[in-house]
């Protein structure tokens, strides 16, 4: 499978410069930034969120956790969790599981960056397959998404 139709069209057609970068077949988002020489803080992950009447994409550096309390606040509800593998398959049909772009506004998704990921000049990406990442500039990501940005995130020590 080749970098997900839908986000190559978008691409192209916002005449945005990307790189796309093979690499072995990996699924975490440690194991990507490992595979492509990249610091896990330029390596975007993208982490779907379960809120009681909707879903949520999260995107943060693949070298950081979710702060649950800090999202909850910052979504303004009682609740949220993890998305299973299984709740999120279908809402990206043209991806693998567990390997979609950042960007959820192509699927009708809100998103939100952590800041960490906002301060970086270039990130990293899934392509929507376990083989191919997206590098490209965080102002270009920035405009394509226009993604709520706020501080949701802790680094992994």
């Amino acid at each position: 499978m080749a970098i997900c139709k839908k986000l190559k069209e978008f691409l192209d057609q916002n005449n945005v410069r990307y790189q796309v970068a093979g690499h072995p077949e990996v699924y975490t988002a440690q194991e990507i930034a490992a595979s492509l020489h990249v610091p896990g803080k330029e390596l975007a992950k993208v982490v779907m969120i379960k809120s009681v009447d909707r879903f949520v994409m999260t995107v943060l550096p693949a070298s950081w956790r979710i702060d649950m309390v800090k999202l909850k606040d910052i979504l303004k509800v009682k609740d949220v969790q993890l998305a299973t593998e299984e709740e999120f398959k279908d809402l990206f049909p043209d991806c693998e599981v567990g390997a979609m772009p950042p960007f959820g506004n192509l699927y009708g998704f809100d998103v939100y960056v952590d800041k960490a990921l906002s301060e970086d000049d270039e990130i990293f990406f899934q392509a929507g397959n376990h083989i191919e990442s997206i590098k490209m500039t965080y102002k270009d990501y920035s405009k394509l998404v226009k993604p709520k940005v706020a501080e949701f995130g802790v680094h992994l020590h």
